[in-house]
């Protein structure tokens, strides 16, 4: 029998509310128990009804959705949140707030029902329930209309593109709303290193280093092409040559 999730839904707008409660309804195993059209009307519904799902709007005035979510992630047992909004520019923000997903208004019923099979398996699983690592594992990337979900450990390049960053994933790549300074803050250092100014690399990607006789070395990542070693990063590039 599927599980049944006691949802709150969060919007300033009472038509996006609306067609959400809609949408809700429409899906199988969803209980609507209550709506709030502001950030912290929302944190008191989440205390007095308990939902197991808030799916909350992010561009609000007061608290932002953010806000919410990063509040109610420090409960003892807090809801499962779905940031519904219409801007992509969150996407790695809401990392930072373990939010389950990210749906890009309008929301089709597909998309919604899949959220939803993703919450009952957030619930289910021990990755609920543990602490969330620091560190960047996972990005979500539009894709036709709708937020995607890359495993950080998929990504084999990351570059800078002017105030935006291009995720490099085989032969695909996503643009990402963030500047390298920032995202080189919140990747695992373990797992990723810069190479240049403008790149990143997956360490256990690098195939070799090659030295081009002119004093410079490049990053060989296999079927990812050759990349130049910045100056300033070739001592720490050719140090994982010594383990």
């Amino acid at each position: 029998m599927i599980q049944t999730l006691r949802t709150l839904i969060v919007d300033d707008e009472p038509l996006a509310i609306e067609r959400l409660q809609i949408l809700a309804g429409q899906q199988e195993g969803v209980s609507l128990v209550g709506t709030a059209t502001d950030g912290a009307s929302a944190l008191r519904l989440v205390e007095a009804l308990a939902p197991d799902l808030v799916l909350c709007d992010i561009a609000m005035p007061g608290l932002s959705g953010l806000d919410v979510a990063a509040a109610v992630d420090k409960l003892d047992n807090p809801p499962a949140v779905i940031f519904v909004t219409a801007f992509d520019q969150y996407a790695v923000a809401a990392f930072d707030v373990a939010a389950v997903d990210y749906l890009l208004k309008p929301v089709s019923p597909d998309r919604l029902g899949r959220a939803l099979s993703r919450v009952r398996e957030w619930r289910a699983t021990e990755l609920g329930r543990s602490p969330k690592s620091k560190w960047i594992t996972e990005f979500w990337v539009q894709n036709r209309g709708e937020m995607l979900r890359i495993d950080a450990g998929q990504v084999d390049l990351i570059e800078a593109e002017r105030d935006y960053m291009r995720l490099h994933v085989g032969a695909r790549s996503w643009l990402i709303h963030q500047t390298i300074k920032s995202l080189e803050a919140r990747m695992d250092p373990d797992q990723f290193m810069r190479i240049h100014r403008s790149k990143m690399v997956r360490r256990d990607g690098i195939a070799g280093l090659k030295h081009h006789g002119d004093g410079a070395w490049s990053v060989d990542l296999g079927e990812g092409g050759i990349h130049r070693i910045g100056r300033t990063y070739l001592h720490d590039v050719k140090a994982i040559m010594q383990g």
